[in-house]
């Protein structure tokens, strides 16, 4: 295995076995929903036309034997040609461009050997464009996605979701960006184009002939997830960006299955955060690190300005205590080498985020509660129950219009020591962080990783750490049907923790 950066061995996070019982009564069957289904076309053209296939292929990332990957790639069948942009040199599949307003239709073929379907990760969207692991289509098939682009401006992905299989999928290539523009963010004159880079983090292990090792087939990779020992950006090792010295706009996704990123700069710069997964901050905010859980995204406003040509930053990894994080690591190189006349200011303000009207009253209510542990069979779960296609629990269902608050807690594996921290997703929609709260017997490890925590703006993904309890605020608007909320450790959601939510009109 190659072995640059990390040594796989420190990734072994220290684990305990016990048992606990589970319990998955009470289902409610949704509806009868067909294996396979092809969204309705609406019958009025979309403003922007997409095709979209995911398809074995092979690249260059170390010299010698190119990488047998799987990857998607688009092409534009009417709209602007500059709609989709293509990363230089990666696997990773390409960057759509849109702007809040558009409608969209994406005819997606899936060229693989095994089912697939894409998931619009943090879009607000229809039942029928989410990506349900149900509407998966088999080799050879396609599926039809319309939709219109309702969020913020702001840096959301797209990803493949059949059930059981998402983590092979993701670590085989198939990802790629959706950057969402619209008027408010483009009166700010933030840096644009050259100087507005995104940036993918993923971890991965490759064999002696540079070929993907995926090593999640054992039990301790299964309950961790998986990590990687060479860190790759956009695709590629040993990432170096060049840079003249003025301020740019660095999206960060973090694309791993499921490893955690402490990042900051080597030379302690602090960070100046404009942007999370539901776009941009109402301020801009200040952080000496990051904590990134897998799926989360960050926008930077990274000013160079003070640097002199000919220096060098790095951006690292800080040790935490997370599975992967004993050891600290390089993730990418920054080589100020240019000159620059930038006149680009930093906003005071960013955007207008408000609350829910509604939001005091729901925050003196009960929450829904959501418990995150693992059953004697190690299986984990969310309130003792495992993902089934087409369940839904009574207390999984939500009314169409009503703005609730969600209390995810992390119960590790009730007694057997298994104490893992969990990304929580939901399907959908974006929602509010409202507070954490920790167990006093885990306010070690805790502490590690929370002031690096940014819970301003809007989330689709929120880190609950081990012994941690956080409160959400979301509200179920414009579309009925099933959606999937679930841990986004990719290897936590193969096995079984996911569920789907049912909003009734």
């Amino acid at each position: 295995m190659k072995n640059k950066d990390l040594n796989r061995r420190d990734f072994l996070y220290q684990l305990g076995l016990s048992s606990a019982a589970v319990s998955v009564g009470g289902l409610l069957s949704a509806c009868s929903f067909p294996a396979a289904l092809i969204s309705n076309s609406t019958l009025n053209p979309p403003d922007i036309e997409l095709a979209l296939s995911a398809s074995p292929d092979e690249v260059q990332i170390f010299p010698g034997v190119k990488t047998n990957v799987w990857r998607y790639q688009g092409e534009v069948l009417s709209g602007p040609a500059n709609t989709i942009q293509t990363l230089p040199n990666s696997y990773l599949g390409p960057i759509l461009h849109l702007k809040r307003g558009q409608s969209v239709r994406v005819h997606f073929t899936n060229q693989l050997t095994e089912p697939s379907i894409i998931h619009w990760h943090g879009l607000h969207v229809p039942e029928s464009a989410d990506g349900h692991p149900r509407l998966a289509v088999a080799p050879g098939q396609k599926y039809i996605y319309d939709f219109t682009v309702a969020d913020r401006a702001g840096t959301y992905w797209f990803h493949p979701h059949p059930h059981g299989r998402t983590g092979p999928q993701v670590y085989n290539g198939l990802a790629g960006l959706f950057i969402i523009s619209d008027d408010e963010e483009t009166a700010l004159g933030l840096p644009s184009g050259d100087y507005d880079l995104p940036l993918v983090i993923q971890d991965r292990t490759f064999d002696d002939d540079n070929q993907l090792y995926y090593g999640s087939t054992n039990m301790m990779d299964q309950m961790v997830g998986f990590l990687g020992d060479q860190i790759l950006v956009n695709g590629q090792p040993d990432f170096s960006l060049s840079t003249e010295n003025r301020p740019y706009r660095l999206r960060l996704l973090n694309g791993s299955n499921s490893r955690i990123y402490k990042l900051a700069w080597d030379d302690g710069t602090p960070f100046t955060i404009i942007g999370t997964d539901g776009g941009l901050l109402e301020k801009p905010v200040e952080r000496n690190y990051i904590t990134l859980a897998p799926a989360q995204r960050i926008e930077l406003w990274a000013d160079f300005s003070s640097y002199k040509v000919s220096s060098h930053m790095r951006l690292i990894n800080l040790s935490a205590d997370t599975p992967g994080g004993v050891a600290e690591f390089s993730i990418l190189s920054v080589n100020i080498d240019r000159e620059a006349t930038s006149t680009s200011v930093l906003p005071e303000q960013l955007s207008s985020i408000t609350w829910h009207q509604e939001a005091d009253a729901v925050n003196h209510s009960a929450p829904r509660d959501f418990i995150l542990s693992m059953d004697m069979g190690m299986v984990w779960n969310i309130n003792d129950r495992t993902f089934k296609m087409k369940d839904v629990a009574k207390d999984e269902i939500v009314q169409l219009g009503d703005l609730e608050m969600w209390r995810f807690t992390n119960a590790g594996g009730r007694g057997m020591g298994m104490t893992l921290p969990h990304p929580m997703h939901i399907h959908g929609l974006q929602f509010q962080v409202l507070d954490r709260q920790i167990d006093q017997s885990m306010e070690n490890t805790w502490s590690t990783i929370s002031e690096g925590l940014v819970d301003e703006g809007w989330h689709d993904t929120v880190l609950v750490m081990p012994g941690e309890r956080v409160r959400a605020l979301l509200k179920f608007e414009d579309f009925s049907g099933l959606y999937l909320y679930h841990c986004h450790n990719l290897e936590h959601e193969d096995m079984g923790m996911m569920r789907n939510y049912l909003v009734e009109a």
